[in-house]
């Protein structure tokens, strides 16, 4: 047997029908045995978890945000455009802001509440019912729009160049048994599959790493990594793409990512994702219950800490292999054929490293894994989903049913969402860049969710109406900019006519311009309402602020490892700029 064969073999198939069988026994094995344990079906148990370890949390958040846009498309981008696109994955930083400082808002909340609130609870509670109830329409059109079908388009293209099926045979599939494991998963089920992939993850990815870059460099990892450097340097017109900010007009990428504006754009998009987005808040929030504060909250904060180390990986598990991929296509004996043009051919970087680089055997191992990512980030969308819908729809229209009819609802409306995410994909393909159609919905939608979530945080000033209206207003104009969006090819065909008369600065300014103007416009605009509004109720500025005796259970739940652990994910992360300056 030829053990170094560039191709999915025999036992690569062995291998991985073998774990994926021992992946769904141990997975069913564990939600019976909490089942027992729970004695019946509880809604808020499938949906949110309960009193998992700080390391089960991290591990959670991290493999709810690696999904198939990173196999595809970081590594794509990787191999196009080098570390440009690494603002939106150092982010373990952002990350640490969730654990010190929202979750104990959110768990302060739920306390005065006396259940675990969703997003939209919060904004009802800050503000009115129609702001959490506009949130959560936003949230469900996001998500079918971008995240349930981008996850499935791009598995389709990581199926179909690793194991060559098909591209539908792997989306569809993908989206089918990601359905069933969720509903009769639940979030206990994400959560362990989450445990059982981070570390094949991890492992698999940084084999794909060191063994790509001991191939590059003829048997030597440094030299490969210099090898890498060197070429990559040499790309983009000799402008290279080994450094995150852009400065010079003449740098092909300037125009897409101009100077600081990046960083910029993507934090406030990391604020949103991270701080105040379902389905990444919901891996804590199922932490709030049955304990007293000091020990959820040093549960949660931990898990976040351990998340934001996990959240340096991607980098290296995925945008460096794509560089890695770039220059070994210069070379006809690596097997692998790449046009840096093509986005196709880039957006197989990944699949083509672990087909080409690993060895027998280790193929099939790795691909559990990568699975098991596709299927527990999608299966988070639709829990997430599920989760809004039963929360802040159904329940409050059908109060005082059994715990098992809400729990049948939440399936419903996952099998709901899964036919919105098909329906959606045969018009996503029609759409252009996949990576740049996800970045860009989501700067159009960060900005408004930015500004209304810390504000009703920060300010005791802002009014409910001015929290209403800036999440609508600045929905809307987002919504007008993907609409231009479409019709322009992002700005890049003039529109003609009295009608457009006065307004390219809408359609042709650089997106993470807009984004950031846009965060300015939504801040100016609730502040001026609030102006002219009735304040905030005496219940709703209690909510967010902290009393003496919080304070100090706060304070009691963390030390001094605490701060020595968060200080490391900074240092680690400035660290990462430093060198790709």
């Amino acid at each position: 047997m030829d053990w170094t064969t560039k191709q999915f073999i025999w036992l690569d198939w062995v291998v991985l029908a073998i774990g994926i069988t021992g992946v769904i026994w141990f997975v069913y094995h564990t939600i019976q045995k909490d089942k027992r344990r729970m004695k019946g079906a509880d809604s808020q148990d499938y949906l949110f978890g309960k009193g998992e370890p700080w390391y089960i949390i991290g591990a959670a958040i991290f493999a709810a945000n690696i999904g198939s846009e990173h196999l595809v498309g970081l590594a794509g981008t990787g191999a196009k455009d080098g570390v440009g696109m690494a603002h939106w994955e150092m982010q373990g930083w952002m990350i640490l802001i969730l654990g010190w400082l929202f979750v104990p808002f959110y768990q302060l909340l739920s306390n005065k509440l006396g259940k675990i609130i969703t997003m939209p609870d919060f904004l009802k509670y800050r503000y009115t019912k129609r702001t959490g109830s506009w949130l959560s329409i936003i949230t469900l059109i996001a998500y079918i729009l971008t995240k349930v079908s981008v996850t499935a388009f791009t598995g389709g293209i990581f199926f179909e160049y690793l194991l060559g099926l098909p591209f539908w045979y792997g989306a569809l599939g993908l989206i089918v048994i990601t359905a069933v494991f969720t509903v009769f998963g639940g979030m206990k089920g994400v959560m362990t599959m989450s445990a059982i992939q981070t570390p094949i993850l991890i492992i698999g990815s940084f084999l794909v790493l060191f063994l790509g870059l001991s191939t590059l460099g003829h048997g030597s990892i440094t030299e490969g990594w210099s090898n890498m450097m060197t070429y990559c340097n040499g790309l983009h017109n000799g402008y290279g793409t080994t450094h995150m900010f852009h400065w010079n007009a003449g740098d092909p990428m300037y125009h897409q990512y101009p100077g600081f504006a990046v960083f910029l754009g993507a934090s406030i998009i990391g604020f949103w994702y991270w701080c105040t987005d379902q389905h990444i808040v919901q891996r804590v929030l199922g932490q709030t219950r049955g304990e007293d504060n000091a020990t959820v909250m040093k549960r949660a904060r931990r898990g976040t800490i351990a998340a934001g180390y996990f959240k340096l990986l991607p980098v290296f598990m995925f945008l460096i292999p794509g560089m890695i991929a770039i220059a070994l296509s210069n070379d006809p004996s690596s097997g692998i054929t790449m046009d840096i043009t093509n986005q196709h051919d880039t957006d197989g970087a990944f699949a083509m490293m672990v087909k080409n680089i690993l060895p027998v055997g280790v193929k099939g191992f790795v691909t559990i894994g990568f699975i098991c990512a596709l299927v527990t980030s999608l299966a988070a969308f639709f829990n997430s989903c599920a989760t809004l819908f039963t929360e802040d729809f159904y329940k409050p229209m059908r109060k005082g049913m059994s715990e098992s009819h809400y729990v049948l609802v939440g399936r419903m409306a996952t099998v709901v969402v899964v036919i919105l995410g098909l329906l959606w994909l045969p018009v996503m393909m029609n759409m252009g860049n996949l990576y740049s159609y996800l970045q860009g919905i989501q700067s159009l939608l960060a900005p408004t969710m930015a500004a209304v979530f810390a504000l009703g945080i920060f300010s005791k000033k802002i009014t409910p109406k001015a929290g209403e209206w800036g999440l609508i207003g600045g929905f809307l104009v987002g919504m007008l900019r993907l609409i231009t969006n479409v019709i322009t090819n992002s700005g890049e065909t003039v529109m003609q006519g009295t009608l457009w008369t006065g307004t390219a600065w809408f359609w042709q300014t650089n997106w993470l311009v807009f984004e950031c103007w846009l965060l300015v416009f939504v801040v100016v605009f609730m502040i001026t309402v609030s102006i002219f509004t009735p304040a905030p109720s005496k219940e709703q500025v209690e909510a967010i602020t902290f009393t003496g005796d919080y304070r100090k259970q706060i304070r009691e739940s963390w030390g001094v490892w605490d701060i020595v652990a968060t200080l490391g994910v900074i240092v680690l992360c400035a660290a990462f700029y430093c060198y790709f300056w």
